[in-house]
């Protein structure tokens, strides 16, 4: 179907291989039979949360990430562990970055969030029935959580207060199911 637009792999290394990412770097061959070559991350995975209350607040973390050398306001999530399933994983981030679990769990959509250069895909669920409970954050992690008023989520993120894209496009996912206009796909 779109095969004039693909581009075939010729050769490739991976230049550095990290704890968490891979850098590749491969020749390719172009539709029009013209070489060049693609850098890129390999990316395990991750799964991002909407945690809503049953008044319509929303539970969003406080955290730094040193790339950017500032504090992100974000919808809770985590990278998968090979093999994990991304709900269980969504559960297991929830309850350890937040102290919080959920009786309801529903899947959103998958988004690829950078897609010129890292296969890097984030499977979105909805959590409800937040239940509190004791938080267990892995060895150097530090984040504070706080709720929002939904109305409050959308005006952040309307006045640039919240520019991570996860949680962007997650808000506008709650703004849109709220709404009655978009339904969660269900079960992945």
């Amino acid at each position: 179907m779109d095969l004039h637009l693909k581009e075939t792999l010729i050769h490739g290394d991976v230049v550095y291989d990290g704890n968490f990412l891979q850098v590749h770097r491969d020749t390719v061959s172009l539709p029009d039979g013209k070489h060049t070559t693609r850098e890129y991350f390999r990316h395990p995975g991750a799964v991002v949360i909407l945690p809503v209350f049953e008044d319509g607040r929303v539970l969003l973390e406080r955290q730094f990430r040193y790339p950017s050398d500032c504090v992100f306001i974000e919808f809770p999530a985590g990278k998968l562990e090979k093999g994990e399933d991304p709900l269980l994983c969504a559960q297991r981030e929830l309850r350890e970055e937040t102290g919080y679990t959920a009786t309801d769990w529903q899947f959103i959509c998958t988004i690829h969030n950078a897609i010129a250069y890292s296969d890097e895909h984030l499977d979105i669920y909805l959590a409800r029935g937040l239940i509190e409970g004791d938080r267990d954050l892995d060895e150097g992690e530090f984040l504070d959580i706080f709720t929002l008023p939904f109305d409050d989520l959308m005006e952040s993120v309307r006045l640039g207060k919240i520019t991570d894209v996860k949680t962007m496009i997650g808000a506008f996912w709650l703004d849109k199911i709220r709404r009655g206009e978009w339904h969660a796909v269900g079960d992945k």
